[in-house]
């Protein structure tokens, strides 16, 4: 038996990118820092870590409407590392989280007060589990 399992708090970088595979379905990419504070040499040192989080379907859509730049949120999810050819022609790897479940944890009042589908206990894996996908479906 193995686990395959990453949590995360932290602040996007950016607001998300949404994009669609070649049959219509959505995916978001958008990028989270977290930070750790450590003692060096008696000062203290703010050790900031980027990570790229990826969303499909209807979590995608959630994160494209109720997400940007500065929100803070939790995201559950797994590491997958992938391999594609750049233009190139060159071998590239990419490391990401494929998000599974998020909660938005800033104030709910900074969202629209007009949709009620996002809740203070919104789990969105409830919603759509990720759907299968082909890497030749991605269109980056």
């Amino acid at each position: 038996m193995s686990v395959n399992k990453v949590l995360l708090l932290g602040r996007l970088g950016a607001d998300p990118e949404i994009r669609y595979t070649l049959d219509g379905k959505p995916v978001a990419v958008f990028r989270i820092a977290t930070n750790e504070v450590i003692i060096k040499d008696g000062e203290k040192e703010v050790l900031t870590e980027w990570h790229r989080i990826v969303a499909f379907g209807r979590l995608a859509e959630i994160c494209g409407e109720y997400l940007n730049k500065g929100t803070r949120i939790y995201v559950e999810g797994k590491l997958r590392t992938r391999k594609f050819e750049d233009k190139q022609g060159n071998i590239k790897y990419v490391t990401e989280i494929v998000a599974q479940n998020l909660q938005i944890l800033d104030n709910k009042k900074s969202f629209p007060s007009e949709n009620t589908s996002l809740k203070e206990d919104f789990s969105p894996s409830q919603l759509a589990e990720e759907p299968p996908f082909d890497e030749e479906d991605l269109p980056f």
